[in-house]
């Protein structure tokens, strides 16, 4: 008799598998779903920046008020397409993302022109003023490199410049190189200007 109620207690526990496998819901294959298509998942996009960003500093700044101090950061960043065009800018804000993110969306809106020659150099010597800081900068052939540091490098790497050797004299504060540097470039000179210029002064001499 034991023996009996066992094998029925089997053959029920069987059964009841069986129904439970009939009803459970089939396993979908993967990337499918009821009814509608597979998903399409094309080859992914690169994003590519259309401007190369460079943090040159990131300083911790406070302001004083009634109520204590605030702190909040200061970032300083320089941007370039690596083609001649280069830019700088500054943001604050009290997270160190969201000031570099204001100085790129700053630096963005200045943007200035560098003149590249033959060899990947300027065209002449020059020299860029801002404050107590003076930037010197001379064409070198090709194969020298950038001669540089700091801001100064950063700025001339992101525009393009290969070639250079560059000197600062004076305040060595990141910003006014900086300054110092963007004034020495957009004051660069090509041949047909400094022609028309030698031309304009020989007209004016009587």
């Amino acid at each position: 008799m034991e023996e009996n109620k066992v094998e029925v207690v089997a053959e029920a526990a069987e059964a009841k598998a069986e129904v439970a496998k009939e009803e459970a819901p089939k396993a979908r294959p993967h990337g499918k779903r009821d009814g509608k298509k597979p998903f399409n998942k094309g080859p992914r996009k690169e994003v590519v920046k259309e401007y190369e960003e460079r943090v040159v500093a990131i300083n911790r700044v406070t302001k004083v008020v009634k109520g204590g101090k605030r702190m909040k950061f200061s970032a300083l960043v320089v941007i370039g397409n690596g083609k001649g065009k280069f830019g700088f800018g500054t943001g604050k804000s009290g997270e160190v993302p969201d000031a570099i993110k204001k100085a790129v969306d700053n630096a963005k809106r200045n943007l200035m022109d560098v003149k590249i020659v033959e060899g990947g150099t300027i065209p002449h010597d020059i020299i860029g003023k801002f404050g107590a800081t003076n930037v010197f900068l001379k064409p070198a052939p090709e194969g020298t490199g950038i001669v540089a540091g700091g801001p100064v490098r950063a700025i001339l790497e992101l525009s393009g410049v290969k070639n250079v050797y560059s000197k600062v004299y004076g305040s060595r504060n990141k910003i006014n190189i900086i300054r110092a540097t963007a004034d020495a470039l957009a004051n660069e000179k090509d041949f047909d200007k400094v022609i028309s210029l030698r031309k304009g002064g020989k007209e004016n001499v009587k």
